[in-house]
């Protein structure tokens, strides 16, 4: 009983007016109308007013093309991110000298050249000498670390806008490369581990958990019919940002003028037998192929958060509001079962569970780590990369994650209020993995947060 007197003096204070002091303020329960709603059967607990959710009212991403063969092979970095901060700021309006920060994920250039490259490209975009950028590296789920850095900045109050971004350019930056290695490394076999091959770690995932080389070639299957029919019907237009650049005939040296807004991996016949025939990549007896894996890849994305408040204020759409993230440590030699741990820890975060959420983006780094975690987290297959993934779309590692913001909040917006809660996650090479929960936009208001309880007459859990 004592719990439900404490509650209704919340109450009661709640209902005064609000015109206290700022000391009297400080001291009273924080409280809001969602949380009192949404009482003990809430689907989750918002943490803080309404007013201060983290919102995104602008995802973009350019197309993704085949490193060194693809469309984008002639472009420079700094021009492929340009293009998506520019549409960041026309597309919404923004004066770019309101923008806290920038941040950018990406992977495989060195940091010092990458940074330049990243303020080269804030200035192509409009954005003036006050506003600071910065880079951010956790591999492959660099993208969506530069958003959830943002995030967190937004609702520390340390600014009230802000840019994650991915960017990454495969076909100048390779991937494999290794300084002279601390012999140290031999005697500790986790450390060692963190140098396997990413392609040896899927083997590893394939032999420990029994994923079958039919599945991961059924999964390339279902990835590239996925992407060719989101591609065909349009669903990708609201997302990809054209991209005016050039393409050089490496035997003429020709420029050609081209306009690149089609994504340039996708294989819309991709089939069962063709898979069959490809030799494993990796190990002589595997089952990882080129045909079952990601494509290494050039793209970039961008991502604009704010508060609630300030989206409302200046008259945006909201597309999408960050619920939760959480970035978890797995065993190197098994690195791709990241996301099976990271989910459910983002899923803790945001007070919910996996039946809560209608749409799932996990980055198909190989088809071997995509089986066992959907199987691992019992994921209904019609609810997971619905428009395919990195094995048809291909993986731009620092760009991928916020390609995915893009692609899961524009698709969520055009589900409409059957589809509340998405989730993003990635693998982690050296052994992590990475999870987001976002919610959609149009659906959240002040007295939503709540779900039906049959059968209870009682005001509270806590007067029983």
């Amino acid at each position: 009983m004592e719990k439900t007197f404490n509650r209704q003096k919340i109450l009661l204070q709640h209902l005064k007016p609000t015109s206290f002091s700022s000391s009297q303020t400080d001291q009273a329960p924080s409280l809001s109308a969602s949380i009192c709603v949404a009482g003990d059967s809430a689907a989750y607990h918002r943490q803080a007013a309404f007013s201060d959710d983290v919102v995104i009212v602008a995802a973009y991403r350019t197309a993704i093309c085949k490193a060194k063969r693809g469309s984008f092979k002639n472009t420079h970095a700094d021009d492929l991110l340009a293009s998506v901060l520019k549409a960041l700021i026309e597309k919404t309006k923004l004066n770019p000298s309101e923008v806290g920060d920038i941040v950018v994920g990406t992977v495989l250039a060195p940091g010092s050249l990458r940074a330049m490259e990243c303020r080269m490209a804030a200035f192509y975009a409009g954005v003036p000498e006050t506003v600071p950028i910065r880079t951010v590296n956790r591999q492959c789920s660099s993208g969506l670390q530069a958003v959830a850095d943002v995030a967190t900045a937004i609702k520390a109050g340390l600014y009230d806008i802000g840019i994650g971004a991915g960017l990454e350019c495969m076909t100048v930056d390779s991937m494999g490369s290794h300084r002279q290695i601390n012999p140290k490394v031999e005697f500790f076999a986790q450390a060692r581990d963190c140098l396997l091959p990413m392609g040896i770690t899927s083997e590893n995932v394939a032999q420990q958990y029994g994923v079958t080389r039919q599945e991961q070639d059924l999964t390339a299957v279902e990835s590239h019919r996925r992407a060719a029919a989101a591609t065909a019907s349009g669903k990708f237009k609201d997302e990809i940002i054209p991209v005016s650049t050039k393409v050089v005939d490496p035997k003429t040296g020709y420029e050609k003028p081209v306009t690149i807004s089609v994504d340039d991996s996708i294989r819309p016949n991709t089939n069962l037998a063709d898979l069959a025939k490809l030799k494993p990549a990796f190990k002589k007896d595997g089952a990882t192929t080129a045909g079952n894996s990601s494509q290494v890849s050039d793209g970039a994305g961008a991502v604009l958060l704010m508060k609630r408040s300030v989206a409302m204020q200046k008259g945006l759409p909201i597309l999408g509001v960050f619920r939760s993230f959480s970035a978890v440590g797995v065993d190197p030699a098994v690195m791709g079962i990241g996301p099976a741990v990271a989910i459910p820890a983002a899923l803790r975060s945001a007070g919910l569970e996996l039946s809560d959420i209608d749409l799932f983006e996990i980055n198909e780094a190989f088809a071997s780590q995509y089986v066992y975690c959907c199987k691992k987290l019992e994921l209904d297959p019609e609810i997971v990369n619905v428009n395919g993934g990195a094995i048809a779309l291909g993986h731009p590692l620092g760009a991928t994650g916020a390609r995915c913001v893009a692609t899961l909040l524009h698709e969520m917006k055009r589900r409409g209020k059957d589809c509340r809660f998405g989730v993003i996650s990635m693998c982690i090479g050296s052994g992590m993995g990475a999870a987001a929960v976002f919610e959609r936009g149009d659906c959240v208001d002040e007295l939503c947060n709540a779900r039906m309880v049959e059968n209870n007459a009682l005001l509270s859990k806590d007067a029983r």
